[in-house]
């Protein structure tokens, strides 16, 4: 039986002992870098794996399983379309029931205002070749019967998909295991060996590992372990939380929201459940450091983030967290193996009204686990996917913004090949780390 959410308390499933060498370096063993290590391995490159806690513990593990087309921005769109047909390759390669299922995604509208958003995506994925189409109030009250309350309409996509993300992480990563990946949990990486001006190495807790190319996708930690090397990214974290029912009556077979709640159907008969768009920000550093960078977002969405003066200890951007270390003493990052936030009971509550104001049918909603994350986000809700400037020989992919469950394999196979110096495949302008410093506007992408 699966223990959830992951924390440090779970048995250690990968435990390679640590190379002296590696062609490659990944550091974070969420969805990017846990496929990223699969499609390098497939080529044949050397690769070591590093995580701080267990494999997908965070937010790989933590989010809603949704794998859509639908909603995203449009330079990320091409992306994920490549990252379906992956997934579907993936779920078989795996050998394992990672709940991939194609049940269609649906956004619902209360206002023409929405629906008027929704008909400038649907241009974008008629482009692509998506089946996104709009849907009217009387179409809405078929493909969801159930629900109580009329909708103006709908967007929806029935190609999208779901699977269960902590299944399909670990999955991913026993395949890529098979395949040759060393991969170890429980080992910090404290800091990189730079010589020359580029990446010589990387500095863990059990020793030294030489190599010439690392990835940094460590999700909510990227940006302080950057900082340490003297690159500064706009990241900050928002905590999210979430809720999974126990089985019950079918009331659709995919996944929607609106701007109150957000649900999916679950592998095991239940349902996945969370505010449509509301989460907390923790106040610290970073945050008065790039608040500047976040104005476009807050105009966007005011009422969307809710502000605490403080993180906990120990967290990213705790007050209290060291920025600088040494590569011989303990880190932040083996302080705090697995960022296991606390759900918010307010979310929780609204989580619940929300369900029962769509389906008065269910006197209570029968609750059977909760839980939360910290979403790694950037100022225009894209990531940073891109070579570090600054120091040859480091990749970052960060900033998923809540989106990288469903993009991760697409992610995946562009980070093998911009790490081999081959053609991606696609324009990465858009995810470039210099957008924050060269002057560029802030170009907001869709925040759901």
């Amino acid at each position: 039986m699966t223990i959830f959410p992951f924390t440090e308390a779970i048995p250690i499933q990968f435990q390679d002992p640590l190379p002296k060498t590696s062609e490659v370096v990944i550091i974070g063993g969420g969805v990017i870098g846990v496929t990223t290590a699969l499609f390098l391995a497939r080529r044949n490159i050397s690769v070591t794996l590093l995580e701080k806690g267990r494999i997908a513990a965070e937010q790989s593990s933590r989010n809603w399983g949704w794998i859509r087309q639908q909603g995203r921005d449009a330079d990320e769109l091409p992306i994920v379309i490549e990252a379906q047909r992956l997934w579907r390759q993936l779920a078989q390669d795996c050998g394992e029931d990672i709940g991939l299922k194609q049940t269609g995604v649906t956004y619902l509208a209360r206002t023409d205002k929405e629906m008027a958003g929704f008909a400038k995506f649907l241009k974008i994925a008629q482009a692509h070749g998506v089946d996104t189409r709009l849907l009217d109030q009387g179409e809405v009250a078929s493909l969801i019967p159930a629900m109580s309350l009329p909708f103006k309409g709908a967007m929806t996509t029935p190609s999208d998909m779901r699977a269960e993300p902590w299944v399909a992480v670990p999955a991913i990563a026993r395949l890529a295991a098979r395949q040759g990946v060393t991969i170890i949990e429980n080992c910090a990486a404290r800091m990189l060996d730079i010589s020359a001006g580029r990446i010589s190495g990387v500095w863990t807790e059990r020793g030294h590992i030489a190599t010439s190319s690392v990835l940094v996708a460590s999700g909510a930690w990227t940006s302080l372990f950057l900082r340490a090397h003297g690159i500064s990214i706009p990241q900050l974290s928002v905590r999210a939380t979430v809720a999974a029912t126990a089985p019950m009556a079918e009331i659709h077979a995919g996944a929607a929201a609106d701007e109150r709640i957000a649900f999916r159907r679950r592998q095991d008969g239940g349902y996945t459940l969370a505010s449509g768009g509301s989460n907390q920000l923790y106040i610290g550093p970073d945050a008065f450091r790039h608040a500047g960078k976040y104005v476009s977002a807050l105009m966007a969405n005011p009422f969307g983030t809710r502000y605490l003066p403080a993180a906990p200890r120990g967290y990213p951007d705790a007050w209290s967290t060291p920025r600088r270390w040494d590569a011989d003493k303990e880190t932040p990052f083996e302080w705090m193996r697995v960022l296991n936030p606390a759900p918010e009971a307010s979310a929780l509550r609204a989580i619940d009204s929300g369900f029962r104001e769509l389906f008065p049918q269910f006197k209570t909603v029968p609750i059977r686990a909760s839980w939360a994350g910290m979403i790694d986000a950037m100022p225009d809700v894209v990531p940073i996917v891109d070579r570090a400037a600054a120091i040859p020989g480091l990749v970052v992919a960060t900033g998923m913004s809540g989106h990288g469950f469903g993009i991760g394999p697409g992610m995946g196979r562009i980070l093998s090949d911009l790490i081999q110096g081959n053609e991606t495949g696609h324009n990465l302008h858009r995810f470039r780390q210099s957008r924050f410093s060269d002057g560029s506007p802030i170009r907001l992408g869709p925040s759901l």
